[in-house]
């Protein structure tokens, strides 16, 4: 999950790592049908020719030209993507209304994307090999569509790709000249991930005791059939553009409320730190005093509030025992110093991974995971059977699973890939919550075997249905991963198109709701899981963003479900 916008202090709540891996020369979907016409192409300096960027404009000055490696002619893009820029470039076209378009391009290193912006298709290769390799797809224009941004983007931290002969065919030829503008709004921003300047460390929250103080109850947090349930992330620790909120003004839409972030001391520690906004960051932040009798009376008012652990800057690799251990009492610590109902899992990044020949999914043997279900069985137990988790996963660690797990039989492939599955398995039974982040996320193959996309709501119904009818597991019809109740699974988006890449309007959300709820008005993919009424709900990052934004996201959910 991110917490900022590019350009401002980042500090995020969604995934600091590529969001999906979609197969080696993957092709999108046509969207509809081109006019018969001539071909003509649409970029200026696809092939970087002239030795310069223009008429491209790459974000944060990570592009340059260079003579080696290219795919053809002399010249070639390099842009270097860092911990807090994906390293976009763009150009900027002006294109006809209903019509389709086909862009390709050559790209060379990992994670390198290619895709058109407004919520267009878009796809990428994991990993080159060390050359280059052709990525394209087609789009089709709105009915009032004029112009089109073309982007090639990296991943965070994953280091400098390359773009070649990159071409944008469709009928005629552009006319008037297309004018570049930036592109940065394309590529992922603030979610369940934006990146902070640096983790903090800070200081310890509470120290451990051996009885917990206002902490949950017995009640049991399995939710009565047909109830429904808005989650969404408060930023606690940070602030951004969104601004902060104190927990006293959160809106009653709110049915969980989780507390972003907590964050480890060191990557392995295990030792988890949750550190309030400071007033010369946050100057209308309350009080410690003020923070927990709000919590008290969100609680007494039915409301869940949870630590979330993670975000895209707090990777937590439980490497050893003694992690592990650690991580219990620090989270211990944490719930017992605010009197909070449980813990939300938002690992990122290279937080969970599989070792070579951990294929498994319902045996794994990865130290990080093993560690990490032993830690929350342990938690869940202390605190009983009111004790609340929810897991905010990525697309990359849970539906890709479809197509890859770990690095694979032969290895290779990323060893993250899936790296969700069991530990969601394993902790079935105590979960409350799964709502995955359907947003900054590429391409994903979903049960009709085809690839969808951001940008509607048939994405989020084929990434919703797989949970809800289950999978087999890179493939393996013997290797099944079962279906989840709908009363356990929640859908993530973005509430704002601030907030992350993959924002939908209301009419969009509703649609999907409609599909998955009721088999009514569904799009191109129709749920193999049939109607699931009780599906739980939504979850947004963020209540911030949602605040900031006249909170559209919460009353289009509280009119739908009519609370």
């Amino acid at each position: 999950m991110r917490r900022t916008l590019p350009g401002q202090r980042r500090a995020t709540i969604a995934a600091g790592t590529a969001s999906a891996v979609a197969a080696a020369t993957l092709v999108g979907v046509t969207l509809g049908l081109a006019p018969t016409a001539s071909a003509g192409e649409f970029l200026v300096n696809g092939g970087f020719e002239s030795g310069s960027l223009g008429p491209w404009s790459c974000s944060g000055n990570s592009g340059s030209v260079v003579t080696s490696p290219v795919h053809g002619g002399s010249r070639a893009l390099a842009a270097a993507a860092t911990a807090g820029d994906t390293a976009q470039c763009g150009q900027t076209v002006t294109v006809a209304p209903n019509t389709t378009y086909m862009l390709s391009a050559y790209v060379n290193g990992s994670y390198v994307y290619l895709g058109v912006d407004g919520g267009g298709p878009s796809t990428w290769t994991p990993g080159t090999g060390g050359s280059y390799q052709k990525l394209s797809l087609s789009f089709t224009t709105g009915a009032t569509q004029t112009s089109a941004t073309v982007y090639t983007h990296g991943w965070y931290g994953q280091g400098t790709y390359y773009a070649d002969d990159i071409s944008l065919d469709g009928p005629g030829a552009p006319s008037p000249t297309p004018t570049p503008t930036p592109t940065g709004t394309a590529s992922p921003t603030a979610s369940p991930t934006a990146t902070p300047t640096g983790t903090p460390t800070g200081t310890p929250t509470g120290t451990p005791t051996s009885t917990p103080t206002g902490t949950p109850t017995g009640t049991p947090t399995s939710p009565p059939a047909g109830s429904h349930a808005l989650v969404g992330y408060l930023h606690a620790s940070f602030a951004n553009g969104a601004g902060y909120t104190r927990m006293a003004d959160v809106p009653n839409s709110w049915d969980f409320i989780n507390l972003s972030f907590g964050e480890p001391t060191s990557v392995t520690s295990g030792d988890i730190r949750f550190n309030r906004c400071p007033a010369t960051e946050c100057p209308t932040v309350e009080s410690d005093d003020e923070f927990k009798a709000a919590i008290a009376a969100k609680r007494a008012q039915g409301k869940k509030v949870l630590i979330s652990i993670g975000g895209q800057n707090g990777q937590v690799q439980l490497t050893s025992t003694a992690a592990r251990d650690t991580f219990v009492s620090s989270v211990s610590a944490i719930i017992d110093k605010w009197g909070l109902d449980g813990l939300d899992i938002d690992f990122e990044g290279h937080s969970l991974s599989l070792n070579t020949g951990d294929t498994d999914f319902r045996n794994p043997t990865s130290p990080v995971i093993v560690n990490l279900i032993s830690a929350v069985k342990t938690l869940k137990a202390k605190y009983g059977p009111g004790f609340v988790l929810t897991m905010a996963p990525e697309t990359f660690f849970v539906q890709l699973g479809y197509q890859y797990y770990g690095s694979g039989p032969w290895g290779g492939q990323d060893p993250r890939a899936g790296a969700y599955l069991p530990v969601i398995h394993a902790l079935r039974d105590d979960l409350t919550l799964l709502h995955v982040q359907d947003y900054n996320s590429g391409s994903i193959m979903g049960l009709d075997n085809q690839y969808h996309s951001m940008g509607g709501a048939d994405f989020h119904v084929a990434m919703t249905d797989m949970l809800l009818k289950g999978f087999p597991v890179a493939g393996n019809a013997n290797n099944v991963f079962p279906a989840l109740p709908a009363s356990k699974v929640a859908i993530g988006m973005p509430a704002t198109t601030n907030a992350g890449n993959g924002y939908v309007a209301p009419a969009e959300v509703n649609k999907a709701l409609d599909c998955l709820t009721k088999l009514a008005n569904c799009g191109t993919y129709v749920p193999r899981s049939g109607a699931q009424p009780n599906l739980r709900g939504l979850m947004t990052w963020s209540i911030n963003w949602d605040r900031f934004g006249g909170q559209e996201f919460s009353k289009n959910f509280n009119g739908y479900f009519g609370r």
